[in-house]
């Protein structure tokens, strides 16, 4: 069985109703960055947004995260997220790829209140954390993209 390595750049959505997190990454240093969090209206993002997003960062690689129980099975929103992905990839044509999320809220609310966050999530998202910490998860589970890297 032949691995796909992943080179180039990716971005993650972290899909919620009223927010969606963005982060963009590389598989040169397996890091990413916190993009601002997109405005949605009950999920539906402002597309040209993303459009944009994608103009200037160009990923080859899209991900969206999968919001699911602590017993891996399907959440609520776990439907939502895939049409959200599903959408994406019509509409721009890039390879998506579903994230399991778990935990990364709380890991992302651990970060935030090192920052100084005050718990005012509705105010000051924290999806974009969330979305960087899967992002760099999923680049650091990738194989080695070039020699020498171990």
């Amino acid at each position: 069985m032949v691995k796909v390595v992943f080179t180039g750049r990716a971005m993650l959505f972290d899909f919620g109703t009223k927010s969606i997190g963005a982060a963009v990454g590389q598989s040169i240093t397996g890091t990413a960055a916190e993009l601002k969090p997109l405005s949605a209206r009950d999920g539906i993002p402002q597309w040209p947004q993303i459009e944009a997003l994608l103009k200037e960062w160009q990923p080859n690689q899209l991900l969206v995260g999968l919001p699911l129980h602590m017993d891996g099975t399907e959440s609520a929103l776990s439907a939502r997220a895939r049409k959200f992905g599903a959408r994406l990839q019509g509409r721009f044509g890039l390879p998506v790829t579903m994230v399991d999320e778990r935990l990364s809220t709380r890991e992302a609310k651990t970060t935030a209140r090192a920052r100084g966050h005050k718990g005012n999530y509705a105010q000051a998202p924290i999806d974009s954390i969330a979305a960087r910490i899967l992002l760099e998860d999923w680049l650091q589970q990738q194989p080695p993209s070039y020699l020498g890297k171990t």
